[in-house]
């Protein structure tokens, strides 16, 4: 985030007072408001581009992420899931 200083109120950066509102609205509306305001901004994208766009977007971040992290992230995060999974079914049978 910026961190240039904001001319409203010297000594404070402009990602600093981006903070202290989002805080004081989170304060007042509680986070259901910014769930609230998500869901209104991506339904809105969804009624704009289509479905298309997300699955353009994500192919986009996924090939990124590929060229940055190579195959064997992908694998460690495989493993991880899995291994969560049968965690998550062990503990489910011994609670059956």
């Amino acid at each position: 985030m910026a961190k240039t200083p904001n001319p409203d109120n010297e000594g404070m950066t402009v990602a600093e007072a981006g903070k202290r509102g989002g805080d004081k609205v989170k304060a007042e509306r509680g986070i259901e408001f910014y769930k609230e305001i998500g869901k209104r901004g991506g339904d809105a994208t969804k009624k704009k581009y289509g479905l298309e766009h997300y699955e353009a977007i994500g192919k986009k971040g996924g090939r990124k992420l590929a060229e940055t992290y190579g195959a064997e992230h992908f694998e460690a995060l495989g493993k991880k899931g899995a291994a969560e999974v049968k965690r998550l079914v062990a503990e489910g049978k011994k609670n059956a």
